[in-house]
């Protein structure tokens, strides 16, 4: 079993995550709605709260359960990494990246909502791509693992590609929040060599530059 004694942020943040949205799912469905991402809200009723609300409540027990894996694999590197308050500024700061560009992509939206985890980790991702760039990632319970580097490309490609699609049919493909990727990709990447500038080197020493 995991430990976490040094990565109490990680724990925090799954608890959070699984209680919030375990509530949600089973004793008060609305709350999924107060909570969600929805440009209009936010820029026009100056709901500003969803930007982090959002993060905390997920569409079914499997979007919670693929979101808190994720975290639960790659957090506890971060965490060890960064320490525990930086950490706490990645995730949170990798939401708010997330969220701050799917504001400004779908500000003319008024259908658009979105809710989830998935900006927040997928910065925490990102920032492992950066400490262990051929670390094996494995999709979906497949056997064989591809470099945590080459994983970082084709997320971000095809993220891209899903966004344009969906911003040329007005709608989320697969009522994925694309852009919520990218933009916490893009967050974590940042942050992460703020908070901790040696990981540069490191990053490119590994890569081979």
């Amino acid at each position: 079993m995991l430990n976490f004694s040094g990565a109490p942020a990680t724990l925090i943040l799954l608890i959070l995550n699984v209680l919030v949205s375990l509530y949600a799912l089973f004793f008060d469905p609305g709350l999924v709605d107060r909570f969600s991402f929805r440009p209009r809200e936010i820029l026009q009723g100056k709901q500003y709260y969803r930007l982090i609300t959002a993060g905390f409540v997920h569409a079914g027990l499997g979007h919670l359960l693929f979101n808190m894996i994720t975290l639960f694999f790659f957090g506890p590197t971060m965490e060890a990494v960064l320490g525990t308050g930086s950490f706490f500024i990645l995730y949170f700061g990798s939401e708010l990246a997330a969220h701050g560009l799917t504001l400004y992509l779908q500000r003319d939206n008024p259908r658009y909502a979105a809710i989830g985890a998935s900006g927040a980790v997928s910065g925490v991702v990102f920032a492992f791509c950066l400490v262990n760039p051929f670390a094996p990632i494995y999709l979906f319970f497949i056997p064989i693992g591809i470099p945590a580097i080459l994983f970082a490309v084709i997320y971000v490609l095809g993220s891209v590609y899903s966004m344009r699609i969906g911003r040329e049919q007005g709608a989320n493909v697969g009522n994925i929040a694309h852009e919520a990727h990218v933009g916490g990709a893009l967050g974590g990447v940042i942050l992460t060599l703020l908070l901790e500038p040696a990981v540069l080197p490191h990053f490119l020493n590994e890569i081979g530059f």
